[in-house]
């Protein structure tokens, strides 16, 4: 795993101004992206090694996950799954997870959206998690909609078996694929929390190149939020980033350091 943290002199003072900003703030959203899950193991998919820098069997990994090339070859995203979706449970949340459950837990921040399909945040303790590309956790058949979860399909998907459903129907995990529209409800919720309520947004481990999330932080910026951006490579919002830093684990730390001083007063 690259190290990415700052040199101390550079990161406290900073760190110090974004726990002041914190501490003002009257409302906090959270989101969060694939840089989150690789302290847990689950690669990325744009960073280095991605899951989106590798081929499958000659083929794209965006094309095993357009939602036309599932309808015709469930069998071989299944597949290419079976190791990525479906064996969730090998994974245990990490720093950042658990310091975003309990930032929410002490009230400090109010709702977390995911651009991430693990569960993770749900298994640190997070209550209100908006996934905003979906969860393997839910599961549909594609011909009578009939719903089945994760725990149902994964014994047959983790061995990269298509799952049937009992009328015969192919099951689909929940998730956006490309050629899919976001879930409406969550997307209205994420426009009303980032385009209308919240004072400051935390950006963590998302490179901010994903339409429409990405847009999630313009709608917070636009109407006056801080934002605060942890992410090792550059995005195209830093130039707004009211605070910027490099590495998850040591701004998470630093975060639990302030939380500890919050508990004492």
């Amino acid at each position: 795993m690259i190290d990415y943290s700052e040199d101390p002199s550079a990161f406290e003072p900073k760190f110090k101004r974004f726990e002041n900003a914190l501490s003002k703030a009257r409302y906090i959203a959270v989101l969060t992206g694939a840089g989150v899950s690789t302290l847990s193991g689950i690669p990325d998919f744009r960073g280095t090694g991605g899951i989106y820098t590798k081929q499958y069997n000659h083929l794209d990994v965006e094309s095993l996950l357009n939602i036309d090339f599932f309808h015709q070859h469930p069998e071989i995203f299944y597949k290419w799954a079976a190791d990525v979706w479906f064996k969730l449970e090998n994974y245990k949340p990490n720093i950042v997870h658990e310091t975003v459950a309990r930032m929410e837990k002490m009230g400090v921040i109010h709702e977390v959206f995911t651009q991430n399909i693990d569960m993770l945040h749900q298994r640190a303790g997070s209550k209100e998690v908006y996934e905003v590309h979906g969860s393997p956790m839910h599961n549909y058949c594609t011909r009578c909609n009939k719903h089945y979860s994760y725990e149902q399909i994964a014994p047959t998907a983790s061995k990269g078996e298509v799952p049937y459903c009992s009328c015969g129907g192919v099951i689909k995990p929940d998730i956006v694929f490309y050629g899919e529209m976001l879930n409406p409800h969550t997307l209205q919720k994420a426009e009303e929390i980032f385009g209308r309520r919240c004072d400051m947004c935390i950006v963590l481990g998302s490179s901010l190149n994903v339409s429409p999330v990405n847009q999630l932080p313009y709608m917070a910026i636009s109407h006056g939020s801080a934002l605060a951006i942890v992410n090792a490579q550059d995005t195209p919002l830093d130039g707004y980033a009211t605070f910027r830093f490099r590495d998850l684990k040591q701004t998470c730390t630093a975060l639990n350091g302030y939380l500890d001083r919050k508990e004492e007063k």
